[in-house]
């Protein structure tokens, strides 16, 4: 699979902002369905997003009203904005790309840390 490469990811103190990226260099970008998703110190495998193909949104409830995710499909780019940052927002934050309802790529992640 051609991985994808998340970016962005940093140490930002409780309150704070960071924009996350997903590169999708693969040639299918506008086909695919887009979900970040995190897996924290405490926690397992959260789902935090989604985007589908026209646009469509969902979250998670602890991201909802924080988080926003997008898609640009001329930079192939799939963004991940999280604003009101809190200590249990800590993980590693990763990006994983679908088509007809198929994982077909993946990234290495990008690790967020929320810490006064």
């Amino acid at each position: 699979q051609v991985p994808l490469v998340e970016s962005g990811g940093g140490l930002v103190q409780p309150g704070g902002s960071l924009r996350l990226s997903c590169v999708d260099s693969t040639f299918r970008f506008k086909d695919h369905f887009f979900r970040w998703y995190r897996q924290g110190p405490a926690k397992g495998r959260e789902s935090v997003a989604s985007i589908s193909v026209d646009n469509y949104t969902d979250y998670s409830s602890s991201a909802e009203g924080r988080f926003t995710i997008s898609r640009d499909n001329a930079k192939n780019t799939v963004f991940l904005q999280m604003n009101s940052l809190k200590p249990d927002d800590t993980g590693v934050y990763y990006c994983e790309a679908f088509r007809f309802g198929v994982r077909e790529h993946w990234g290495q992640g990008t690790l967020v840390i929320v810490s006064s």
